[in-house]
């Protein structure tokens, strides 16, 4: 199934996805009593806060992108090659900031929080989402091509 305007687009596989992390977020709440919100359990796998146990925290970081390659692999894919060491740490420490001042990301904000009704969190996601149609904005009216 595709998209019209949009023939890369393979909506059957985002809503499989969509699933999988709703599932997995119900799993941690109903199962742990925690928000899954990726930021956090990073910060305890590698010390940093508390709250669940350090080798569940682990566990969760380390599947992401194992589970991630392993569903492109079985989908006949190459693993994705990613950007080189220096635009991911940049990166990587931005979206650390980031996250430190939204007090959580993303996963836990945009599916945890929103789906709770949060405040804070529809809040947090509606940022994250202008942020997002800015950047994408600017890029675009500078010609600048991101793979």
């Amino acid at each position: 199934m595709t998209l019209p305007g949009f023939p890369e687009a393979t909506p059957l596989a985002g809503l499989g996805g969509g699933v999988l992390i709703g599932l997995a977020a119900a799993i941690m709440l109903l199962g742990l009593g925690r928000i899954a919100g990726v930021s956090g359990l990073a910060a305890r796998a590698i010390g940093f806060s508390g709250g669940i146990e350090r080798s569940a925290a682990i566990a969760f970081i380390v599947g992401l992108p194992i589970g991630a390659a392993l569903v492109a692999l079985m989908q006949g894919h190459s693993v994705p090659d990613f950007a080189g060491p220096a635009p991911l740490i940049i990166a990587g420490l931005l979206v650390g900031i980031g996250t430190r001042l939204g007090s959580g990301c993303t996963s836990g904000h945009g599916v945890c929080g929103v789906s709770r009704l949060s405040t804070r969190s529809l809040v947090a996601t509606a940022s994250f989402m202008l942020a997002g149609i800015v950047t994408v904005a600017i890029t675009n009216a500078l010609g600048i091509n991101l793979p």
